[in-house]
């Protein structure tokens, strides 16, 4: 039985956003910094699936616009990107939730790769964007993170309502 959005509590999608959030600023190896997942972006996809009312646009572009100012690029970049990506979340919303998860993992990954996408461009536009193959890195540990993701929070939402 999937998870009713009358059942999910605000403080839950603030309380996660703001871990994703101490996620994308803790250090971490370099080997493992070029393959980061993008943590506050699949929740901000997640919330819209499962929540839209309560993490809506308003809240897809205050995550973005928080991690612009905890990463230090020009403001407004991730605001955007994630923008987008949460407008493609609600309009798609009542397709995506009843596609099975291999189904919806690709089209998240279709997302991830749309927002880096326009983070690339943003960075060309501004200077020397990265071109490497590494920065596409991020988009598959993320699409791979969606489905433990979705179980995860999934069941975590399911116990604490009961």
């Amino acid at each position: 039985m999937p998870v009713t959005e009358e059942r999910i509590r605000p403080a839950r999608v603030v309380v996660t956003a703001l871990v994703a959030l101490m996620f994308a600023i803790t250090q971490l190896p370099d080997v493992i910094e070029k393959a980061r997942p993008e943590l506050l972006l699949l929740l901000v996809i997640y919330w819209s699936l499962s929540a839209p009312r309560i993490a809506g646009l308003t809240f897809a572009w205050v995550c973005g616009l928080a991690l612009d100012l905890l990463t230090g690029p020009i403001l407004g970049q991730h605001a955007l990107a994630f923008l987008l990506v949460a407008f493609l979340t609600h309009k798609f919303q009542l397709r995506m939730r009843v596609f099975p998860i291999w189904h919806q993992t690709l089209t998240v990954f279709m997302l991830l790769a749309l927002y880096e996408f326009i983070v690339f461009w943003i960075d060309g536009i501004i200077g020397p964007a990265i071109t490497t193959w590494t920065r596409w890195l991020p988009v598959l540990t993320s699409t791979l993170l969606w489905p433990v993701l979705v179980a995860f929070l999934d069941t975590w939402n399911r116990r604490r309502n009961r």
